[in-house]
């Protein structure tokens, strides 16, 4: 129902029980993470309005991060925590309010999501978002026809770096972080670098038109050019690095600091509130551009650092 986050919101203001969260796919650590801080009250960083009910398990045999601990997180959450295993995402339906989909591979998103449409339920899809643009498009389509709200995000967007450091007056930004890749993702950049390439759309915001690409075996570096004539640059870190940024104002150049702090909490009071009110914190649009940007990055890198331009 189009309107479900909104009767919720309602119900919740009249002292109504905490939301119902299902997830779909164990093979990732977000899963347990994501669970004591919205179950556990006694949690340092709890979050009150909702609480995980309910999984499917999922998991993807061919991929290495996803077969080795998708049994595992799968039972810690029905041992640990007395969740509710549920053999389909249709029987996931009418157990929650509301679904988290957590699947580590991100070619699983979009099968998932016009399943779980049918739910008529919103949704958080937690990156990568897809592993591919096409792919990208497809979710944003189906969940548009249905009529369902969701959002995707990367939880550096709410990183000190992300919040504190971004200016009106930057001439140019740069972010690093870790550039792992997975083989099966056709943007290589979705599967990690998705947490610099966020934090540097979050500091400069949208408008991107142009991409180039240099690799290197411990890193890339990635220049996107803004239509008013600013610049973004993304440095990956291979297999694993830090996270950063850099600020050029004109005279003056602010860098970040080692000790900012990043975590999930910030994130996911977001979704809670997401989940509450109906309102999207990060617009489709946006991630969109950010998928755009990054099919860019990986159409040069083929094409040996050629500029390519964003196409949305």
């Amino acid at each position: 129902m189009k309107n479900l986050a909104l009767m919720l919101a309602g119900a919740l203001a009249l002292g109504a029980a905490d939301l119902r969260l299902g997830i779909i796919g164990t093979d990732t650590s977000h899963v347990i993470a994501f669970t004591k801080v919205l179950n556990d009250p006694a949690a340092p960083d709890h979050i009150a309005g909702a609480k995980i009910v309910a999984f499917y398990k999922g998991g993807s045999p061919d991929v290495e991060s996803s077969r080795t601990r998708v049994d595992g997180y799968a039972n810690d959450l029905k041992t640990k925590w007395n969740l509710e295993q549920v053999d389909s995402i249709g029987g996931l339906c009418s157990k929650v309010d509301a679904i988290l989909i957590e699947s580590v591979d991100g070619r699983k998103h979009f099968p998932q999501v016009k399943e779980a449409v049918k739910c008529g339920k919103p949704m958080f899809i937690d990156k990568p978002l897809a592993a591919t643009y096409e792919d990208v498009k497809e979710i944003a389509r189906v969940t548009r026809e249905a009529g369902v709200k969701w959002f995707s995000t990367s939880s550096l967007r709410w990183s000190e770096i992300a919040t504190t450091m971004a200016s009106p007056e930057a001439k140019s930004v740069m972010t690093w972080g870790p550039g792992p890749e997975e083989a099966h993702h056709y943007l290589d950049l979705s599967w990690y670098a998705i947490h610099p390439v966020e934090t540097l759309f979050t500091m400069m915001g949208p408008g991107c038109v142009e991409v180039s690409r240099t690799s290197a075996a411990d890193g890339d570096v990635v220049v996107g050019k803004w239509k008013d004539g600013r610049i973004g640059i993304v440095r990956t870190g291979k297999p694993y690095s830090d996270y950063g940024a850099v600020v050029f104002g004109g005279k003056k150049t602010a860098q970040s600091d080692p000790k900012m702090k990043a975590g999930y909490t910030p994130m996911l009071r977001e979704i809670v509130k997401f989940f509450q009110t109906g309102v999207v914190p990060v617009p489709n649009e946006v991630t969109l551009e950010i998928f755009a940007f990054m099919d860019a990055a990986q159409k040069s890198k083929e094409q040996g650092g050629k500029p390519v331009k964003v196409k949305m």
